[in-house]
């Protein structure tokens, strides 16, 4: 699926990028996640951290992208894009409304202050999010720690909220620059990679008409295993000739800023070459670091000649579309989840459709006076007392018990209102 927020004339892109990590690659969900959150939690009892916390295990239907901590009082919140507050959770439990409110006056934060509210809008950032979670439930239940409002106190020490983001800021820093998780990740490609037998065909088709580059903040060593992966390896084409520029350990978003020194890499080897390239352009060769101005330099096109594909929303699109005008396209994995929900609950919504204006027409027609007022709808027992009124004095009621709806159709409509959550509308 394909969703076009503005209009895109393909005809006139002269270049495709990638980036590779979720994006040509996509990681298997959620064992990827359990893997990254086994590491964090192994990483944090190295540094001291309770033993007791490895017995937490990932919980996939927990995280989601988007949620923001809050290192004052170690709520994790779900937040609109203008700041109000929709949901919370301090640990495993989910806040109240009133909860909410106490913390955070009119359920409304300021999602620029950076100093205190973390984004973690990443697929990466799924164990991250759930860490948070299990470690302030930990603590939270423990006997031997103190609860107080911005952290746990510990005899004559105390690990504020703030303190416990930064643990598993610097864990996760750990895990991924220490290359255990890529280690790990390459030892069981299979178990933890996605293999798209149509990504070559993407590839091969889009080379016909333009030029293709890769840029991904991965290791080049890294990079090619998991690209020889994806592209068969053995006797399949070279993963390498499908593009025209590779350019790793990019170091995005500061790739679409400053940059970097630009050097060329060993392909045997995997080591750098010494000092800054500065030669011509040479097709499959395989850069490190560098910038996007380099890039649209060595491939000789510009801003809106290239559509660049990747799924860090901040570090792929914004920055590339706001420093240098290129074109993009946002790889959401979760859509397809979304999106198949939406196809197997659609016969569904239609039926709730056909209820609402079957609904509404019974109302029309059945609840009008001889006045074009609209009687409010009577249980039985209500219209039971009504009836017995009006028998007794008929000129007490000016409709006849045929002009109202029927006591058991009144109850069947307000069953309807319950059973698909609709209201009447007047």
């Amino acid at each position: 699926w394909i969703f076009v927020n503005r209009s895109l004339a393909l005809g006139k892109i002269r270049c495709f990028g990638f980036d590779m990590d979720y994006t040509l690659a996509a990681y298997k969900s959620p064992a990827y996640e359990t893997l990254a959150f086994e590491l964090l939690l192994e990483h944090l009892v190295c540094i001291g951290y309770p033993h007791e916390i490895l017995r937490y295990t990932y919980d996939p239907g927990f995280p989601t992208r988007g949620l923001v901590f809050d290192a004052l009082y170690g709520n994790l919140l779900k937040v609109d894009a203008y700041g109000n507050v929709l949901l919370g959770v301090h640990g495993l439990a989910f806040l109240s409304e009133a909860e909410i409110w106490s913390y955070y006056p009119s359920k409304f934060i300021q999602r620029a202050d950076l100093q205190r509210f973390h984004t973690l809008n990443t697929l990466f950032n799924l164990p991250e999010t759930y860490l948070y979670a299990c470690l302030v439930d930990f603590f939270s239940g423990c006997s031997r720690y103190t609860n107080c409002d911005t952290g746990y106190q510990h005899g004559n020490l105390f690990m504020s909220f703030r303190s416990l983001l930064q643990d598993v800021t610097d864990a996760m820093n750990s895990v991924h620059q220490s290359g255990c998780l890529k280690q790990k990740t390459l030892e069981n490609l299979e178990k933890y990679v996605e293999k798209d037998a149509r990504i070559p065909v993407l590839l091969g088709k889009m080379k016909e008409v333009g030029k293709v580059f890769l840029a991904t903040n991965s290791s080049y060593n890294y990079t090619d295993a998991i690209m020889t992966y994806l592209f068969g390896g053995g006797g399949a084409r070279p993963w390498r000739s499908y593009f025209d520029l590779i350019v790793v350990d990019t170091q995005k978003p500061r790739f679409f800023a400053e940059g970097t020194v630009l050097r060329q890499v060993n392909t045997d080897s995997g080591k750098l070459r010494v000092g800054t390239y500065t030669g011509p352009h040479q097709h499959c060769a395989v850069y490190s670091g560098g910038s996007s101005d380099v890039v649209c330099e060595l491939l000789g096109v510009r801003g809106k000649d290239i559509l660049y594909i990747g799924d860090h929303i901040f570090g792929d699109i914004v920055k590339s579309k706001k420093r240098q005008g290129w074109r993009t396209c946002l790889v959401v994995p979760e859509l397809s989840w979304e999106l198949g929900i939406w196809a197997r609950e659609k016969e569904r919504e239609e039926e709730l459709k056909r209820l609402d204006t079957r609904l509404l027409a019974e109302v029309s027609w059945g609840g009008l006076s001889t006045h074009g007022c609209i009687c409010p709808l009577q249980m039985p027992h209500e219209l039971a007392v009504e009836q017995e009124r009006a028998s007794l004095d008929a000129t007490s009621c000016p409709l006849s018990c045929g002009q109202r709806v029927s006591g058991w159709e009144a109850a069947r409509l307000c069953s309807l209102q319950r059973a698909t959550g609709l209201w009447l509308r007047s």
